[in-house]
């Protein structure tokens, strides 16, 4: 399995609000949290204006000739549900995945397919497509609509050779996190949140399995299968192996901001033992599944607590370093997210997001290029 060293491009066929807040502007009416309520909201001409618009102009061939110019060799592409345009009011979008498989061959890039979201939300966060409901796993009709995409998918881009693989499902969501999550209890509809719950592990596993079988019989089989860890990556253990899976890989999303929703102290000292921690599980799963870090970010307080732009950036390449060391046990290492802004020039609304803008990390200075 070749090393990854790869960027998402998300926010781009799959939005997320912190990401591009304009994009979720409705003038003076209620504020829109998630893309399914930005289609609820919005008339169907000003739908399709807009995300054409979007669509158009966030992601182009530009991106992928600067993507392999640092070092990068994969793009993670996160996709709807709705990609093939049989869900309205929800548009598709697959003939935008088609040209981003056109300027990956064109620049020796691989695309991983994250299928990230499903009807009724796997984890009830808005990259989930709907804020706070999470029931998607709780309806048969769903689970099975879920599996025929992956198919379709398989069916369309299987045989390109600027395919990596397809990621089976993005973060769905474990107890712990479910009820620790800020998200959990904010839909914007009570009722439709009604019956929203953690994604059991025996439903998951039960699921992977199906996702496996189905998209193993269209792949070829140098094509890799990676499904996320559910935020549970030390249950896996040899669980893949057992089940006779073959190419196959393990997500993990790694982020340090997380860990200072939990930990006061923002020193040097106390990341590094975050990471460190986090580095011998990827190791210990990896005996077992080869484990991709298929998230992650040097976003953290430590770096913003004050003192000179030099300073900042000590802090930022710090933290920077730390994590291109820990995540060499793996299989790779994907960062979130290539961009946030599109125009580059233009300030980000928070300084704590420049710091997810792959772009504004090397341009900084904050981060060193992968050659």
């Amino acid at each position: 399995m070749e090393k990854i060293t790869g960027a998402n491009l998300g926010n781009w066929l799959v939005l997320e609000k912190w990401m591009e807040p304009d994009l979720f502007d409705n003038g003076n009416g209620p504020i829109i949290e998630d893309e399914t309520w930005l289609v609820r909201r919005l008339t169907p001409e000003a739908l399709a204006e807009r995300m054409k618009v979007h669509r158009d102009t966030y992601v182009t061939e530009s991106d992928f000739e600067a993507l392999a110019s640092h070092g990068v060799n994969l793009a993670r592409i996160p996709v709807p549900y709705f990609i093939f345009g049989d869900r309205p009011p929800f548009i598709g979008c697959a003939e935008y995945l088609d040209k981003a498989f056109e300027w990956a061959e064109k620049y020796n890039i691989r695309i991983l397919i994250d299928l990230h979201t499903c009807p009724g939300s796997q984890n009830g966060y808005d990259n989930g497509g709907l804020t706070g409901v999470c029931k998607w796993h709780k309806d048969p009709k769903e689970v099975e609509f879920e599996l025929t995409v992956l198919e379709r998918l398989a069916e369309r881009y299987g045989a390109h050779p600027a395919l990596y693989g397809i990621e089976v499902l993005n973060e769905p969501i474990s107890w712990l996190v479910y009820v620790t999550a800020p998200s959990t209890g904010k839909a914007e509809d009570k009722e439709e949140a009604r019956g929203s719950g953690y994604v059991p592990m025996p439903f998951l596993k039960q699921f992977y399995r199906d996702a496996y079988r189905r998209l193993r019989a269209i792949l070829p089989k140098d094509k890799v299968i990676v499904f996320h860890d559910g935020f549970r990556l030390g249950a896996w253990k040899d669980f893949f192996v057992r089940e006779g899976m073959e190419n196959v890989a393990l997500d993990t999303h790694i982020y340090v901001f997380a860990m200072e929703n939990f930990v006061p102290i923002h020193r040097p000292w106390v990341y590094q033992i975050f990471i460190n921690f986090q580095r011998r599980l990827v190791r210990k799963a990896s005996k077992h599944t080869p484990v991709i870090v298929g998230e992650w970010c040097i976003s953290n307080k430590y770096a913003l607590s004050g003192g000179t732009e030099e300073e900042k950036r000590r802090r930022f390449t710090e933290l920077s370093r730390a994590q291109l060391e820990a995540w060499s046990v793996s299989a790779g290492f994907i960062y979130w997210n290539y961009q946030l802004r599109r125009d580059i020039h233009v300030p980000m609304d928070l300084e704590w997001k420049e710091s997810w803008d792959l772009r504004r990390c090397w341009k900084n200075g904050w981060m060193p290029k992968w050659q």
